[in-house]
């Protein structure tokens, strides 16, 4: 069955555009998966270690026939084809692919928590997606994404 998630991505390592680029177009190449939407790129300062280059970062609307553990598999795939390495909590990265929300499903495992439990917390997160999906209801807040975004800018003042 088709289901339709939103995936965060972001780099800030070596050309960040094409990077960005070049996983949209990986992600888009997985079997039973399809790129319906993409946002604009957003640049922002690095979030939580900011002492680091700043990263640019959208967000892309995916229907997928993976489960949500497949998904994250295939996308830590592609990270670590395309360069991706370890380094500490966020570190730099050539890539970065974040789970956002896979339709409504709520999961809280030790591999993966959707929704994604700080998008709450990231305008570089919820700006984008405000593009894309601005009346996408978060599951567990009962929120839409444009509400969501309004209530971080409104902490944020």
């Amino acid at each position: 069955m088709k289901t339709t998630v939103y995936l965060a991505i972001g780099s800030n390592i070596g050309e960040l555009s094409k990077n960005l680029d070049q996983a949209v177009q990986a992600v888009d190449a997985l079997e039973g998966t399809k790129v319906t939407k993409r946002s604009a790129n957003l640049s922002n300062a690095a979030y939580g270690v900011t002492d680091q280059d700043d990263f640019l970062n959208g967000v892309i609307e995916i229907i997928t026939d993976l489960a949500p553990l497949d998904l994250l598999k295939a996308i830590k795939k592609i990270e670590k084809e395309m360069g991706r390495t370890e380094t500490y909590r966020w570190g730099p990265r050539l890539i970065d692919i974040d789970i956002i929300f896979y339709g409504d499903k709520v999961l809280d495992s030790q591999e993966l928590t959707i929704p994604h439990i700080d998008m709450v917390n990231r305008d570089f997160v919820l700006g984008p997606l405000k593009e894309i999906a601005p009346n996408k209801m978060h599951p567990i807040y009962k929120k839409t994404v444009s509400e969501l975004y309004q209530d971080l800018i409104d902490r944020n003042q």
